[in-house]
């Protein structure tokens, strides 16, 4: 088994794909299950380097472990979210949570409910779990921009309707879970005109806590007895603490020597896990762990298990010891009171940051010991939602030198700023920095990583830092974190000199630093639109791509469009519509004047609507793209509208009014939904009815088909509805995002060529190009519209 040895039996979990999903360093058995009640004996695995947690389920229901009365079991719940075909990062479905403090067990109960009509298959449902900041997925498999550190995702694969995961000592506080279905067909599917099926999913946590959880104080050995249950500590790590040391001291094993404790200190988080695991089972070895740069400010959760039996006693004394680390901070009254052009002009020289007796932090004395590293203080700058600026204090640029770390912290931990990217970038000038002097410099969360001189892994007690470098030849370092977690992040900088110190012909350097938190990376760049999106009161950022553009920044060129075929596609779409030239001039031939206003209206702003909706360089937007988008819908429905009417050989009066009452039905049909498909096709099909009754009453009247001439059916409205009938199947069947240029430019083809033969032959007694005759009439009475005009007696 990878990760580490299971220290017990693990149960199967059959027709669930993937159901050890490894991501990170952890991995966490889920099973499927068929009620919200837990089966005894469930076995859940969370195993991280050289160690392996199994949690037996001792009892049915909700509660969890009762027969334990120091533990309480709670549930927490969110409205259920319909899930959707996976595009882009809006496409996944956020669920938050809050784990409350002192949890030793999470459990996740997972439902998907999907509906009973023809189209809802077994699909599969993949769920994301993440601590402290939304998952970083990636399903299409794009690739993430350069300097782009991410952290792969636990996923779980779903196959069955339900399905459970446990996590044991879970890390208090946020808990993000994210589900969507497979990756999307690219087709594009008219609302409310298929069926299409629809997948519920809802997550419901319970959590079993500690309510008696015993308090190690620093230095001051605390006596445990263990026998069949395991007891719980916690230990409190203050500001500035260097290292950690755990012990167990006068470990006894019923009256012998030994001690046969298994201890696992902090928390699980996902994907990776940084749990510390301690085996006492050596007699002749202290147990003692050490824990260096752990999480500042923050409860330290300790569990200690007998190895022993169930009927052996073992006592023993666990004694934690704090390690502080004096900072040295500038005086921040000498940097309040420097000015701007001061501290803003790196050039002139760093002042002196030696630190000495009389210049020392808040909490420090003189005499009071050795400094272990510098603090800058940092101004954090909120310039809008999810966006971040910091910036040093006193200066632009920050005094890195060789026998200490420069340290710099960011506050990153106000519940909101999860959803963003941290943008770190750091430089030195190429010119002044030696050839054999570089700077190295580690991001971390929860406390900074101090061990420069004795380790480069940037890793301290519990997190993986991100390590960067800067020297002659790379005097330029970049670090983009998608979602960070919430928490103080710290960003930690030291020179290197080569082994021997006196060799060290530069032990300072000026580190210019550029720390931003934005909502994406690179605005997503030119291919690509940042949006916001909300679930509940919590906010986060995605990109959407364009072009053919993809990936977290939509920086994955390998399926683009090249600017050629951005042009084509954008000349495919808005040229076609020029189509509509030949129902206009048939119109005005026919003294059809509202239809070819109509047909000249839908023309214009379907061809500037999608010059202005192309995705890439070839654009063109004459107005608010929204208005645009709005009157191609409208053009579109009143222009099938006022076809069918003409068909129907109404009396002039009644087609006006008709015209108008239709217009106005699609203007607020598409204020209500603009893609709802009986918001355009009701409309249609009531003008339809119209024109089919009045064909058959003159049928009847007449008693013959009307139109009467075999003519007309042959060569006008059978092309004329075939057409149609084959816009309509483009429209309904055929368009993807791949074949969108091409389709819909036959639809726009197809929609004015039908209109063209389907429109009715003019009068009798009407001339061509009679209209103009009408502009010229004047005060006069035109000759064939006496009769609906009025009556001369």
């Amino acid at each position: 088994m990878e990760g580490g040895a299971a220290e017990g039996r693990c149960c199967p979990t059959p027709q669930l794909r993937g159901s050890w999903a490894q991501r990170g360093e952890g991995t966490v058995k889920v099973t499927p299950r068929t009620s919200p009640e837990l089966a005894v004996g469930q076995c859940f695995l969370l195993s991280s380097p050289g160690t392996s947690l199994v949690t037996p389920v001792h009892s049915t229901g909700a509660g969890l472990f009762l027969e334990d009365s120091r533990l309480v079991s709670e549930q927490f719940s969110q409205a259920p979210q319909k899930l959707a075909f996976y595009n882009w990062y809006g496409s996944a479905r956020l669920f938050h949570f809050r784990v409350p403090p002192d949890t030793v067990l999470l459990h996740w109960l997972l439902q998907v409910t999907r509906g009973s009509g023809p189209t809802c298959n077994n699909v599969e449902t993949t769920v994301y779990f993440r601590y402290g900041a939304p998952p970083v997925i990636n399903p299409l498999g794009t690739s993430f921009a350069n300097n782009t550190s991410v952290q792969p995702s636990f996923l779980l694969r779903m196959l069955q309707d339900n399905a459970s995961v446990n996590v044991s000592y879970p890390a208090p506080g946020d808990w993000f879970v994210a589900a969507h279905l497979p990756p999307s067909s690219h087709k594009i599917e008219v609302k409310d005109f298929i069926p299409t099926c629809a997948y519920i999913f809802q997550p419901d946590m319970l959590v079993v806590r500690v309510v008696e959880m015993s308090i190690l104080e620093p230095d001051v050995p605390l006596p445990l007895v263990l026998l069949s249950q395991p007891s719980y500590l916690k230990v409190f790590v203050p500001k500035h603490t260097q290292e950690l040391r755990l012990e167990l001291q006068g470990c006894v094993s019923n009256g012998s020597l030994g001690c046969p404790v298994h201890l696992t200190v902090g928390s699980a988080t996902l994907p990776g896990n940084f749990q510390k695991v301690l085996t006492c089972s050596d007699p002749t070895t202290a147990c003692r762990l050490l824990l260096p740069s752990p999480p500042w400010e923050r409860w330290l959760q300790v569990t200690a298990k007998s190895l022993a039996g169930p009927r052996v006693l073992v006592t023993f004394s666990a004694v934690a010891a704090l390690t502080a680390c004096r900072p040295w901070t500038a005086n921040l009254q000498r940097l309040l009171q420097s000015s701007p052009n001061q501290s803003s002009n790196a050039s002139t020289g760093p002042p002196p940051l030696s630190p000495n007796t009389q210049d020392l932090d808040q909490s420090g004395e003189a005499g009071s010991g050795a400094f272990c590293f510098r603090s800058f203080p940092i101004l954090r700058e909120d310039m809008d939602v999810v966006s971040v600026r910091f910036r040093p204090l006193d200066r632009a640029s920050v005094l890195v030198q060789s026998d200490m770390p420069s340290v710099m912290k960011l506050h990153l931990n106000t519940g909101m700023d999860s959803g963003g990217s941290l943008s770190i970038s750091v430089s030195v000038n190429q010119t002044v920095i030696a050839s054999n002097t570089s700077v190295v410099a580690c991001v971390t969360a929860g406390s900074p990583f101090l061990s420069f001189n004795t380790s480069l892994n940037c890793t301290t007690a519990f997190f993986q830092g991100y390590p960067l470098s800067l020297s002659a030849s790379s005097p330029t370092a970049n670090l983009s974190i998608p979602y960070p977690e919430t928490d103080n992040w710290y960003l930690s900088l030291q020179v290197l000199c080569p082994e021997r110190p006196e060799e060290c012909m530069q032990p300072s350097v000026l580190v210019e630093t550029t720390l931003y938190l934005v909502p994406c990376l690179n605005d997503c760049g030119p291919y690509g639109q940042c949006l916001l999106l909300r679930r509940h009161g919590y906010l986060y950022a995605g990109c959407s791509c364009r072009a053919g553009w993809r990936g977290w920044s939509c920086t994955d060129n390998s399926t683009a469009q090249t600017l050629a075929q951005q042009k084509v596609a954008t000349l495919l779409l808005t040229l076609s519509n020029l189509m509509f030239l030949a129902p206009i001039a048939i119109s005005v031939h026919r003294c059809l004047l509202v239809e070819a206003s109509v047909y000249a209206y839908t023309m214009f702003f379907s061809t500037f609507y999608h010059a202005c909706d192309q995705p890439g360089d070839a654009v063109l937007c004459i107005l608010n793209y929204d208005t645009l988008q709005y009157c191609d819908f409208l053009g579109s429905g009143v222009s099938i509208w006022v076809t069918v009417l003409c068909m129907a050989r109404l009396k002039a009066s009644l087609k006006y009014v008709l015209f108008i009452l239709g217009a106005l039905v699609f203007a607020m049909s598409l204020q209500l939904d603009r893609r709802a498909a009986w918001n355009t096709t009701g409309p249609c099909l009531f003008a339809i009815v119209v024109m089919v009754t009045m064909w058959v009453y003159r049928c009847g009247r007449r008693r013959h088909c009307y139109p009467p001439s075999w003519q007309r059916w042959v060569f006008y409205l059978l092309p004329g509805l075939s057409m149609a009938a084959l816009a309509l199947t483009i429209y309904v069947s055929m368009m993807t995002s791949e074949n969108y240029y091409y389709t819909h430019s036959i639809w726009h083809m197809l929609l004015a060529g039908s209109a063209a033969f389907l429109l009715p032959p003019r009068e009798q007694h009407a001339e061509p190009w009679a209209c103009a005759q009408k502009l010229t009439c004047h005060y006069e009475i035109c000759k064939n519209h006496r009769d609906e005009l009025y009556t001369v007696t």
